[in-house]
């Protein structure tokens, strides 16, 4: 009887997971106490972002590579940005250690370079930058060649939330390629501005009809 009514629990449990994942896609609105983290996934997966490496050199010569989207400009005067890495991110005592760190902003033909530096199966120590091109920059960590942006970084301090570092850093050093199209993530899958710009079919002068987006597609679950 036990088994039973445990089996039933689950159920129960599966079943509400479902419903609310469903009231949330239909766009209303759930109560925070009821959504998954798979949920919380699937929403925050509607704001594109661009895609980053932030990369660290220590004082013993060993590189560190991790990709990561949460990234973003802080402050003009001084100028500050800051990354968020996960708590078990083997990146972070490296970079507590060395003082500083690269944010490289990558271009739309690095989708490569980005699944490599989020692959959890590459080497742990320098040899994940063999085949990776780049260039040691002004604080001794790896600037990538082709990223679009590359911001060096002095550690100015760090903060932890929930299960990520929100890590600080002050600008000392930036190369900036305007040339090159950034890489953009979006709904789980890589995406360039040139491709979805490819795909707008109207004028600059016309509006674009009721119920599209700038991209040319409609708005609404795909």
């Amino acid at each position: 009887m036990r088994g039973l009514q445990k089996l039933r629990a689950v159920g129960m449990m599966a079943l509400s997971a479902i419903t609310t994942a469903q009231a949330a896609e239909a766009g209303q609105a759930v109560p925070v106490s009821t959504v998954d983290v798979g949920a919380f996934r699937r929403a925050m997966g509607s704001f594109p972002t661009g895609v980053t490496i932030v990369t660290v050199a220590s004082d013993d010569s060993n590189m560190h590579g991790i990709t990561v989207s949460s990234f973003s400009s802080v402050s003009l005067d001084p100028m500050l940005v800051l990354v968020c890495l996960n708590e078990t991110s083997r990146g972070i005592s490296l970079i507590e250690r060395a003082g500083a760190f690269v944010v490289n902003v990558l271009s739309a033909g690095q989708q490569d370079v980005s699944r490599w530096f989020a692959n959890r199966y590459r080497p742990v120590d320098s040899t994940m930058f063999d085949g990776v091109p780049f260039e040691p920059g002004v604080t001794g960590c790896p600037v990538l060649v082709d990223a679009t942006a590359s911001f060096e970084c002095r550690l100015r301090q760090s903060h932890r939330a929930g299960d990520h570092l929100i890590m600080l850093g002050e600008v000392i050093a930036l190369i900036h390629r305007p040339q090159l199209e950034p890489l953009i993530f979006h709904a789980g899958s890589y995406k360039s501005l040139e491709h979805e710009l490819r795909g707008l079919q109207i004028s600059p002068m016309t509006p674009s009809a009721p119920g599209t987006s700038l991209t040319g597609r409609a708005f609404g679950p795909t």
